[in-house]
């Protein structure tokens, strides 16, 4: 079958804006369907239909920008304080009482937070009871079955379900995020890009935390009065778990106080990484280092691959917005195929183990992990082939990460309930 010129699906899109001007219902389910290809449309159509009032409006709406910083209503900035009054005492709960800081942490610092934001976006977007149930279900049975655990620090099982719970959850988010439109894709890149936002606005507020800390401790220092075991103890175990709850209620009620800066950055590191990762895969076979016998160089390569991704991701954010950016799509593109050459090696390297030394839960869950991984990369590198070649627009590269999110939620769920049980808790 021929695929569909790019250029030619824009113009069939501003006929199409064209033809509805008088349809209102129409054109928001044309917008609807592809937001950033009917904002491309519309700019073409503009010219011809700038005197309509209609156009006008449409003008205006996707242009908008807030300049003015939004604090939401009362009720949800109270929503926002009482969510930081529960993170604070979950995370007091070892000192209320008494147990073991090593058991307790480890297990539940995924807990004090994500909840709380699944808890926050399912009040959002005014979730019925049913659609509560679903989060609500799985963090309860999450903070049951991990507590539940048996308390074994050399347990690679129990190590694995405690690092994958956060993944967990983080789907679980996702879930509440999505609330009626869970199967839809444009709205689960609007959750990838939100993480992305959320990062770099905690970022902000982190450091200007750990400012206040060292003005603040130093300010009693110079009058000889110690506040630290104090400060740390009763007012930073709450201000950590505010940072995140803070940040995404700044981003949902602001979405242009960081929005253009993730893409931003992404696309300023994309070719550095693109060449440090070329150089390294040149130097790794100079320096003769042995991948299959490394158990830390297994795991360089493993963060190497969530990185890439994550800047496929926000690079995509600003070639989605922008014209003329085929040169940071070849870096993508280039940046796909290395990290597909490192995924091959990582799976090579993970596989001679299995055979080697036999099957342990730790390489279970790294082959796992990793075979996800290279099927999306697989993914996104053909994709981003056929935009380059001109056969498809770049949200189908989008489309290929959104859809794999409840892949990524099934083997964590695999890694955490059944892994554990499988190999008798070792």
């Amino acid at each position: 079958m021929q695929s569909v010129n790019p250029s030619d699906t824009v113009e069939l899109l501003r006929a199409a804006i064209l033809d509805n001007l008088d349809n209102p219902g129409q054109l928001e389910q044309l917008y609807r369907q592809n937001k950033s290809l009917f904002q491309r449309a519309f700019k073409a159509a503009y010219p011809d239909m700038r005197q309509h009032a209609v156009a006008q409006t449409w003008y205006e709406r996707l242009n908008f920008r807030q300049d003015e910083i939004s604090w939401g209503s009362n009720r949800e900035r109270t929503f926002i304080v009482i969510a930081i009054l529960i993170a604070g005492f979950i995370a007091k709960i070892p000192d209320f009482t008494g147990i073991d800081e090593d058991f307790f942490f480890p297990r539940n610092i995924s807990l004090i937070v994500l909840p709380l934001l699944a808890a926050y976006f399912s009040w959002r977007q005014q979730l019925n009871l049913r659609q509560w149930l679903v989060p609500l279900m799985a963090t309860a049975v999450s903070a049951v079955y991990i507590n539940l655990l048996p308390n074994d620090d050399y347990s690679d099982t129990i190590i694995l379900a405690c690092i994958h719970l956060p993944l967990f959850l983080w789907v679980i988010l996702g879930y509440a995020y999505l609330g009626n439109q869970y199967n839809s894709s444009t709205k689960r890149i609007d959750f990838l890009r939100f993480n992305g936002d959320l990062v770099v606005i905690s970022a902000v507020i982190a450091l200007s935390g750990a400012l206040f800390t060292g003005v603040t401790l130093g300010l009693f220092q110079l009058i000889d009065i110690d506040i630290e075991e104090f400060y740390f103890k009763y007012v930073a175990v709450w201000g950590l778990p505010a940072v995140p709850i803070v940040g995404t209620f700044l981003v949902q009620n602001n979405p242009q106080l960081v929005s253009k800066i993730s893409p931003v950055i992404a696309r300023i590191f994309t070719p550095l990484v693109f060449l440090t990762l070329l150089i390294f895969l040149i130097a790794v076979i100079y320096s003769g280092k042995d991948p299959y016998n490394d158990r830390e160089f297994l795991l360089l390569f493993n963060i190497l691959l969530i990185t890439v991704m994550a800047l496929i991701l926000f690079s995509l954010g600003e070639a989605t917005r922008q014209t003329g950016q085929r040169v940071n799509l070849l870096f993508l593109f280039g940046l796909s195929v290395l990290a597909i050459i490192d995924n091959g090696i990582a799976l090579s390297a993970i596989a001679f183990r299995l055979f080697e030394y036999g099957l342990t839960p730790n390489r279970v869950a790294v082959m796992g992990g990793n075979l996800l991984i290279l099927i999306n990369l697989l993914l996104v590198a053909y994709q981003l082939g056929n935009v380059l070649r001109g056969r498809e627009e770049i949200e189908k590269v989008e489309r290929s990460m959104a859809v794999y999110m409840p892949v990524y939620g099934l083997w964590t769920a695999i890694i955490i309930f059944l892994l554990p049980v499988l190999f008798g808790f070792k």
